[in-house]
């Protein structure tokens, strides 16, 4: 098994997925700022940092595999866990129509993402490469910090290191068989910027009631877009033979799905903007509905 405290400090909390995030984003905000969060305000930070903000993708099947069998010495837990990885993914397209792919167990590569144990495998490859930056000194030497959700990650560092924790970060992806996501890893200096992670964007927040700055965090754009792409397709003209009280089941559950997770930071405006598309889908798919 994996327990928590063979997972670096920065990623072992994430096993409870609801309590983490929260725990993630604060140590996030005070590492760039430099001030200690309270529950529900802060004083506004300084620029003191750069940040370095990447996703691995995707994970080398043997060597994820190696990693668990460290750890497992069930035959049968190992190979449930093999064929789990090697599952088809089933894609929704435009028109609603499903599809199976089997591009996980062709490539030998990546993990099912939206699956139970996804995260918990991520975390344990992930382990890797915070190991191997903590044991190369380059916490001191570039005075950075690795924070991970899954296999995402920033790295946190002082002013001009950027560039070489950026070097440093590819130079050790490369060892570990990783492949980095250039259009998700940037250089962002902070607070004068914005930046993603995970499905939130962290940074210099104002209050929408007396303008005063302070660091915080919201649900991002692309999380906001993606919920509503998914109300689009529930709502959608094709799916008026489906009765009301089932479409009303599943946009509830959908919604407090998407409210339990962000339901840290500055939400608001999210939840009412959700909150109106979703009134103003539905009451079109209840006029195109069949009247019996």
């Amino acid at each position: 098994m994996l327990y928590p405290s063979e997972l670096p400090g920065q990623s072992y909390k994430q096993l409870v997925i609801r309590f983490y995030l929260a725990d993630t984003l604060r140590l996030v905000l005070e590492v760039v700022f430099r001030v200690v969060l309270p529950t529900k305000s802060a004083p506004t930070g300084r620029r003191v940092s750069h940040l370095v903000g990447c996703m691995a993708n995707p994970m080398q099947r043997t060597e994820l595999l190696k990693s668990v069998a460290r750890r497992v010495v069930d035959r049968r837990v190992l190979h449930l866990i093999k064929q789990w990885l090697e599952c088809p993914i089933e894609e929704t397209d435009g028109r609603g129509w499903k599809r199976r792919t089997t591009v996980a167990k062709d490539n030998r590569c990546g993990i099912p993402q939206g699956a139970p144990i996804s995260p918990l495998l991520a975390n344990l490859y992930m382990r890797r490469f915070v190991l191997a930056w903590k044991q190369r000194g380059l916490e001191r030497s570039l005075g950075s910090r690795i924070v991970n959700y899954a296999d995402d990650l920033v790295i946190l560092c002082k002013r001009g290191k950027a560039e070489g924790a950026l070097l440093r970060m590819r130079e050790i992806m490369g060892k570990l068989k990783l492949t980095v996501n250039e259009e998700k890893t940037r250089i962002c200096k902070v607070p004068e910027e914005t930046f993603d992670f995970p499905g939130l964007t962290l940074g210099r927040m104002y209050s929408m009631h007396t303008g005063q700055a302070r660091p915080g965090y919201r649900p991002s754009k692309r999380s906001i877009q993606h919920m509503v792409r998914k109300i689009h397709a529930l709502t959608a003209e094709a799916r008026v033979w489906q009765g009301t009280t089932a479409l009303v089941g599943q946009l509830n559950r959908m919604l407090r799905g998407w409210a339990s997770y962000f339901q840290v930071g500055s939400v608001s405006r999210a939840y009412r903007a959700l909150d109106s598309h979703t009134m103003m889908r539905l009451r079109r798919w209840l006029r195109n509905a069949p009247q019996i």
